[in-house]
């Protein structure tokens, strides 16, 4: 029914994954007005590209895939800086996960951590991308990715530490 541009087929499957994919948008935008539009934009080439998506595999997946990359664009239209200084730092190591850490936490430490930080470690550590893929998507070095990926790491685990928990 989707393919076929049917507005009542097209709403149930917004009410459905619009909750997610606002979460989706939300990890990379610390404004949840702009996280919201960029959702709206996402499900708007969603529906317009419907027929392109060939049915293999998981539509929830092709569409987590546009909102990410409606995200990182608007990240790019806008300037926010998606690279933050090179660093050969190693990663700390990191053990005994606390279990009572809630999502809405993580959400809010996530929004506190510069946007080239947040933006390579959500894509990384969430989304699964590899650092060669993340430094083809954001234009940056594969060096910057896995940098901004343990500065990443490294401030969230201090900000965890301040309020009493570890991370993995």
């Amino acid at each position: 029914m989707l393919q076929q541009n049917d507005r009542k087929a097209q709403k149930v499957f917004y009410d459905r994954l619009s909750p997610v994919m606002f979460g989706v948008c939300r990890r990379y935008l610390q404004n949840e007005q702009d996280a919201e539009d960029v959702m709206i934009n996402g499900f708007f080439k969603a529906f317009s590209k419907i027929k392109q998506f060939s049915g293999e595999g998981n539509v929830n997946g092709w569409l987590r895939k546009i909102m990410v990359n409606e995200s990182l664009m608007f990240l790019r239209k806008y300037n926010m800086n998606l690279s933050v200084e090179l660093s050969e730092e190693l990663a700390p190591s990191i053990s005994d996960t606390d279990q009572n850490i809630h999502q809405e936490d993580i959400l809010k430490l996530l929004d506190l951590l510069p946007v080239g930080y947040r933006t390579v470690f959500n894509l990384y550590a969430i989304e699964g991308f590899s650092h060669k893929e993340i430094a083809e998507k954001l234009q940056i070095s594969v060096n910057t990715s896995k940098s901004q990926l343990i500065k990443a790491r490294r401030k969230l685990q201090q900000m965890l530490d301040q309020e009493g928990h570890r991370v993995a």
